[in-house]
């Protein structure tokens, strides 16, 4: 199934937004330097804006703050809820049966339960974006629930900024979704 014409054209202009910007701008127009103190010994290279806000490391900011963990073990013990642990919170939230959620998210019943059973369960990108499209999460929400498996949305993929369209514009079908990716050339969501 073709994607429908007044779509494509859409998401083209959302994807050229962002990758027509690098290659229009001039040469040496993201001027460039290292920070005067590296952070944690590197050299990082930063826009000049930016350098006073990298100029001392996390670290550094975290002791003056007083907030630097006495040990990691104590530190450990403060982590935040897992993927799955969020995933099946935001299930209840919708007031959704895990069947309905699963099969929205174009998700086996396997995969489900082995999220549910394990706690720390990691999984792929794909998988975790095809259940913020099942929950029908804000762009915020969805990102927040990629946070926990590890995971972001970025401009510098395509992937990404295609989910960020859709998510964006409240259109929630996977199968859609599917479709624009699949017309794309990238992975698609929940297989």
């Amino acid at each position: 199934m073709a994607l429908e014409r007044k779509l494509k054209k859409r998401i083209d202009a959302y994807i050229a937004s962002f990758t027509d910007k690098r290659s229009r701008s001039p040469a040496g127009s993201r001027t460039e330097k290292p920070v005067s103190e590296p952070i944690y010994g590197e050299t990082v290279l930063c826009r000049k804006a930016e350098a006073p806000l990298r100029e001392r490391g996390l670290y550094d900011v975290a002791i003056a703050h007083g907030a630097a963990p006495a040990d990691l073990s104590e530190y450990i013990k403060t982590a935040d809820e897992s993927f799955s642990e969020m995933l099946l919170r935001k299930i209840d939230e919708k007031k959704m049966k895990d069947p309905e959620c699963y099969k929205k998210a174009n998700v086996d019943r396997k995969l489900f339960s082995k999220i549910r059973s394990e706690r720390l369960y990691k999984p792929s990108k794909t998988t975790a974006v095809a259940f913020a499209f099942a929950l029908e999460l804000s762009p915020d929400e969805a990102r927040e629930l990629l946070r926990k498996a590890g995971f972001a949305l970025s401009h510098s993929s395509k992937f990404d900024i295609i989910i960020e369209f859709f998510l964006l514009n409240g259109i929630y079908d996977v199968t859609l979704v599917n479709e624009a990716l699949y017309e794309y050339d990238q992975p698609l969501l929940g297989v």
